[in-house]
């Protein structure tokens, strides 16, 4: 009897220490495909927020990016998938969303922090529901060789009749190709190039939307323009230059060949670890002295919440803690060139990011025009943009002949522009 109850006792008191089950850590999975950050989320972020957040700890769990769709899907359908699923912008995520995937956030107050601009990648198209909280943004602009324009006597463009006179004095003067960029690739130009600086014409969102909306076309002076800048590039891109891919345009640059290159500031890193010399940014030149600013400020990356996640409440406070200033001098610090979309003012460590992002101070922000509901048909906007962006840059197309273009293809499925 006695070592019955001795039993009893014991059992007791073992039960007792291990304590209920709802005391036990909640442990959140996170899907990404940005496999290069594992290191910055398992130094910086996930130990940081475990800090503040104890009771809640965060596994970064990313794939390649060529295998993340397929993977990502496969595991929703599935019922494997963890619990907060980083998302790309636009239509990927908003079909996750239409299928259920996607938990709504629109009463997560971190989304006060963002603007919306910033959360329309990730906004139903009717803008009644909101699906990820916006993590990042690339800005374009233009990066240069300090030394090169310090050696030729050139000082910093701010209008585009003095941004041609830079190019010209540096083709000139012979020691350096004016600026890196190619045109094999295609998505080069397109990105680069008419991306870069088309906001300062078609008025950034404003031209959007109008697009959007049908109230404008790809043929009206705003759109065409752009295409007749960067026509205007091609004596300045050295020899070859149609046979020319990204990498090689990297290299030609980082390799002190090439005083400017028309950059996304996802270059930051890379461009700082490979050049030696230093490095400048501007923005896109303003059609003229006095015009107002647009850059194009474009939404990367976000995270979302898995609606079928069974811990949904922890993964709703790791959501609010994205919206915190403190995660978002945390993630752009770690990542130069990927600058936080929240409305927090954030100090950055990196002279070259901090110029990037000082841009949001002066001028408006937009997204790439053809990003959102114009790509989804038959021609694929955004490819079309692509051939007839570097076709024009190439002297084979006309900047009217490639609005035309693209405007047909348009107008053959989309029906705000059909008229």
């Amino acid at each position: 009897m006695k070592t019955a109850l001795r039993g009893a006792l014991l059992a007791a008191t073992v039960l007792a220490a291990c304590g209920p089950a709802v005391a036990e850590d909640v442990t959140l999975t996170i899907e990404s495909w940005r496999n290069d950050d594992l290191s910055i989320w398992q130094e910086t972020i996930i130990p940081a927020f475990e800090a503040k957040h104890p009771g809640i700890k965060l596994v970064f769990a990313p794939v390649a990016p060529t295998q993340y769709n397929a993977a990502l899907n496969a595991k929703l359908e599935g019922g494997t998938a963890g619990d907060l699923i980083t998302c790309r912008p636009f239509d990927g995520s908003l079909d996750l969303y239409a299928k259920g995937y996607l938990a709504k956030l629109n009463d997560l107050p971190a989304l006060e922090n963002f603007s919306e601009v910033a959360r329309s990648a990730w906004t139903t198209d009717d803008g009644s529901a909101t699906f990820c909280v916006p993590m990042a943004a690339v800005i374009h602009g233009f990066i240069y060789n300090k030394d090169a324009f310090a050696e030729v006597g050139v000082e910093v463009p701010s209008t585009q009749a003095e941004f041609m006179d830079v190019l010209a004095r540096l083709k000139d003067e012979g020691s350096y190709v004016p600026m890196a960029m190619g045109t094999l690739d295609q998505w080069e130009a397109a990105t680069m190039a008419y991306q870069n600086i088309g906001p300062m014409y078609w008025k950034g969102e404003e031209g959007r939307k109008a697009l959007i909306a049908g109230t404008a076309k790809m043929t009206d002076p705003e759109w065409v323009k752009p295409l007749e800048v960067i026509a205007g590039w091609k004596p300045y891109l050295g020899d070859g230059f149609e046979a020319q891919a990204y990498a090689d345009s990297q290299n030609l640059f980082t390799l002190g060949r090439a005083a400017i290159f028309p950059a996304g500031s996802w270059e930051i890193s890379g461009f700082k670890r490979d050049a030696d010399f230093e490095l400048g940014a501007f923005p896109p030149p303003l059609p003229a002295a006095g015009d107002k600013c647009y850059i194009s400020d474009h939404n990367d990356i976000a995270i979302g919440l898995n609606a079928a996640s069974p811990n949904a409440d922890a993964a709703r406070t790791f959501l609010e803690w994205m919206g915190t200033k403190e995660f978002a001098e945390l993630y752009s610090n770690s990542l130069p060139g990927f600058f936080s979309l929240s409305s927090h003012e954030i100090t950055l460590d990196d002279p070259l990011a901090n110029e990037f992002v000082s841009w949001r101070k002066s001028c408006d922000s937009t997204i790439r025009s053809a990003a959102q509901i114009l790509s989804r048909g038959t021609p694929n906007l955004w490819s079309q943009m692509w051939g007839v962006a570097a076709n024009v840059v190439n002297g084979t197309q006309s900047p009217a002949d490639a609005a035309a273009e693209m405007q047909a293809g348009l107008a053959a499925w989309y029906e705000p522009q059909k008229n």
